[in-house]
């Protein structure tokens, strides 16, 4: 009997190379269209599906894989006596090999100059059903989706029989091919016709076994298209908790914006600066607790050159991320074999979209991506707050957005002095961060401070201006709110309120 191959791909990589291979091991091949010109042009014998049914391909290629000789050649299960009947009564030859992949949906619908007409025809219809009843009789048919599997299932081809556990991994992988492609044209057409979702649909790619995950008892993995975002181009494997760390850093020095940089550790800010220039910024952001950057996540938003490098290289540091480096900067960078060097590709900011695990499912929220007006903002207090400390109000405001609730952040000339993070009583961060800045000999007096809610009562407020702050940013909306604007009319401070929460949980 004839041992039959079906190729049919949108990515052409490396299926000469195949079909040559399965003809010298004297397959015939079927293929459809463009492919089956493909492979005949590099000299390939092929039998084209519509001679192979006696059916044309129609409707412009809509329909060409759509018929009983194709699916029941796969379908058929060769060891029941009927379906082997019924398959030579129907004259359905069996089909072995299946090698397929799908139209360029993706690749489509992220092209800008594509219409929807364009997009709707990157629906792969056969495909998927070919995959899929491959995958379904995988003790009989061998289903590949990816150029990367040829070489081997050809090695293991070569010894004259396929083992069930490849057929079993190349039918999982078919299932994962086509429900990632289902996924995205799900997401994609939801947003395009402005549906609402009735469901969340999450289906990355492992790109790599991390070494494990918060605790050396924990596995993890790494999921997605993080590679697009960062370069790891030095140094270590990246951890679970260097990535959770890493991301802290990079969304705060981005809403920064230009010669900023944040230290974090443990997803805190231990320091954050803008500056005259990179340099300037860390030199001042390290100043806010150098005990706490030992070890931490350094990001910048500019390049990073050689006098900064030579800075940088003066502590231990985790991870180093910045868009760009000097020739000058990687040589001495370079000089520190475990730290982790990366470059930033493309903004983060761009997810909209925010997930944590529960029992049973997910909770899902927007991305916390809501910035200051600055007319909005509502001066409570009898005295106004001047330009400079207005301008500090919204640096500090961004450093207590990116801490951990409850939080309290003393800024002066766009550098923190005293971060109090993630504590059960705000007032306790306010001490917390006084305490900071106290043993790193920093001095508060005429500073401005952030609180990402409001305060439920004056004596937080009091804590900070016995600290020395002159000016105060929080959201406002206490019940208490009068009690709050009196304490600080008394004390003659300004007060904005901004309107708006930043709880991090």
């Amino acid at each position: 009997m004839k041992k039959l191959a079906l190729i049919s791909v949108s990515d052409k990589s490396k299926i000469v190379e195949f079909a040559k291979s399965l003809n010298e091991l004297n397959y015939t091949i079927l293929a459809t269209g463009n492919t089956a010109k493909q492979l005949k042009g590099s000299g390939i014998d092929v039998t084209e599906i519509s001679s192979h049914t006696n059916s044309p391909e129609i409707f412009d290629g809509r329909v060409k894989t759509l018929h009983p000789k194709i699916f029941g050649g796969i379908l058929f299960r060769r060891d029941n006596e009927e379906d082997q009947k019924q398959a030579e009564q129907n004259g359905i030859l069996p089909i072995d090999i299946v090698c397929v992949n799908l139209y360029p949906f993706v690749k489509t619908a992220e092209n800008p100059s594509s219409s929807l007409d364009d997009i709707i025809e990157n629906i792969d219809i056969g495909g998927p059903s070919l995959i899929r009843a491959s995958a379904k009789n995988y003790k009989f048919v061998s289903i590949l989706t990816n150029p990367n599997q040829y070489d081997p299932f050809l090695e293991e081809l070569r010894k004259d029989e396929v083992s069930e556990s490849t057929r079993k991994n190349l039918a999982v992988a078919a299932f994962s091919h086509t429900a990632n492609y289902d996924t995205y044209i799900s997401n994609y057409l939801e947003k395009k016709f402005e549906i609402e979702p009735t469901h969340i649909r999450i289906n990355f790619p492992k790109e790599k076994v991390l070494r494990y995950g918060e605790n050396p008892h924990q596995q993890a993995a790494l999921y997605g298209k993080f590679g697009e975002y960062f370069e790891v181009f030095h140094g270590k494997e990246i951890s679970y908790n260097n990535i959770l760390d890493l991301l802290a850093a990079v969304e705060l020095v981005e809403e920064l914006g230009e010669n900023s940089c944040t230290i974090i550790k443990h997803q805190n800010p231990a320091g954050a600066a803008t500056g005259s220039d990179p340099f300037d910024a860390y030199t001042k952001a390290l100043k806010c607790d150098p005990v706490s950057a030992f070890g931490g996540i350094v990001t910048f938003t500019n390049t990073v050159d050689e006098q900064l490098a030579t800075k940088l290289n003066e502590i231990f540091l985790e991870i180093i991320c910045a868009p760009g480096y000097t020739e000058g900067a990687l040589k001495v960078l370079a000089k520190k074999r475990d730290r982790r060097l990366l470059r930033q590709l493309k903004s983060v900011r761009e997810d909209k979209i925010t997930f944590r695990n529960i029992p049973g499912g997910v909770i899902a929220q927007d991305a916390d991506r809501l910035t200051l007006i600055e007319e909005q903002l509502k001066v409570a207090t009898n005295k106004k707050p001047t330009d400079k400390e207005l301008e500090d109000l919204k640096f500090a405001w961004i450093v207590a957005k990116h801490t951990k609730s409850n939080s309290i952040v003393f800024v002066k000339d766009k550098v923190t002095l005293g971060v109090g993070a993630g504590q059960m009583s705000r007032l306790d961060s306010a001490k917390i961060a006084y305490l900071k800045s106290q043993e790193h000999g920093l001095d508060l007096k005429n500073s401005v401070a952030a609180s990402d809610a409001f305060f439920p009562f004056p004596d937080t407020l009091l804590e900070i201006i016995k600290y020395g702050a002159t000016s105060v940013i929080q959201p406002g909306g206490s019940v208490r709110d009068s009690e709050v604007i009196e304490a600080a009319n008394q004390n003659n401070i300004s007060m904005v309120f901004t309107g708006i929460r930043h709880f991090k949980h």
